[in-house]
């Protein structure tokens, strides 16, 4: 969230904040800043685990879910728009005032006019390539979304996680290449809703699976797709994964986006974090989009580096024996 957004809404533009009761603040990014609420009265709702502790480490309230009726609630709209939506709905449904916050690129203007046919619209700014609006009343439950959604082979998913329409082609082919054995502990790191964990738990020989996921959202889905007692299902994030022994198998289609920015770096951590936790005899299995540089990553962190499939869209690559400098 842009500071001045909000801090001139407050400020100079007639967003008159209740003087008492609890503000909600859905889906807030690590680099949000909140500073114009009243610290002490507010209740961040953040599933993702590293912007999640970052506003618990700063102070404040932090819960996965409102729990009670607040005097406002601002949403800090996220890139998905059935998530978006949802949350805007949650926050009418909990709040006598809603705050809607959000840069142009994910949808805010769209948001900004639908509301107005839907509610009292009280205000408005644009500024920086964004827009905050606030309104109250109006009815948004057509909006809310699902709790679960079924989609391919069965797999329950939720709006907002990662492929929530159905198995990503990159970790079915991913799964589909992975070998008939993969030793006794194996990790998929940001496991999302589990498409992958389940093709892992296939193998032969695999007595303990890690589940690490940052998002509590696609990890409760995990949890109703990986059934399995083998599963050891871990809210981190990954470059927090401690598994207290050594592991002989990653498997990860790990995420390149913050937001619509693209990220690379994200990838490069799970690669450290692989060859971190890894055996030194341990292997890393990983797809990832064609244009994506990891493969000089990869050769820091492992002895042995190959891609063994892909097409033009993306690429399985196959690192084994960690290096000891990286370890």
């Amino acid at each position: 969230m842009s500071s001045s957004r909000l801090t001139i809404a407050v400020q100079e533009h007639g967003l008159a904040l209740p003087s008492e009761g609890r503000i909600a603040v859905f889906a807030p990014r690590a680099d949000a800043d909140i500073s114009a609420l009243d610290r002490a009265r507010v209740d961040v709702i953040q599933p993702v685990k590293p912007d999640h502790d970052v506003f618990a480490r700063a102070g404040f309230e932090t819960t996965l879910a409102e729990t009670d009726r607040y005097a406002v609630a601002v949403v800090c709209l996220p890139r998905a728009k059935a998530q978006a939506k949802d949350l805007v709905a949650r926050a009418a449904a909990c709040a006598d005032l809603v705050v809607v916050e959000g840069q142009k690129t994910d949808g805010i203007d769209s948001f900004y006019k639908e509301s107005r046919k839907r509610a009292e619209v009280l205000g408005a700014l644009s500024k920086s390539h964004g827009r905050i609006f606030w309104f109250q009343g109006g009815s948004f439950e057509d909006w809310r979304a699902a709790d679960a959604q079924t989609v391919d082979d069965g797999f329950v998913t939720r709006a907002g996680v990662f492929s929530a329409d159905g198995i990503d082609p990159a970790s079915r082919a991913l799964g589909a290449a992975l070998p008939v054995k993969l030793g006794r502990v194996v990790a998929d790191l940001g496991a999302g809703w589990g498409y992958l964990s389940s093709q892992i738990l296939k193998r032969e020989g695999v007595q303990t699976l890690h589940l690490v996921e940052a998002d509590h959202v696609a990890l409760e889905c995990a949890r109703k797709n990986v059934t399995d007692e083998r599963a050891l299902f871990h809210w981190e994030d990954v470059g927090d994964f401690k598994p207290g022994s050594r592991v002989d198998t990653v498997v990860m289609n790990p995420p390149f986006h913050k937001g619509r920015k693209g990220d690379p770096d994200l990838g490069v951590q799970f690669i450290r974090t692989a060859a971190k936790v890894l055996a030194p005899s341990g292997q890393l299995w990983m797809v990832a989009n064609r244009h994506l540089p990891y493969e000089a990553a990869l050769r820091e962190s492992f002895v042995m580096v190959e891609e063994v499939a892909g097409d033009r869209s993306f690429k399985i690559l196959h690192a084994q024996r960690p290096s000891r400098a990286k370890r």
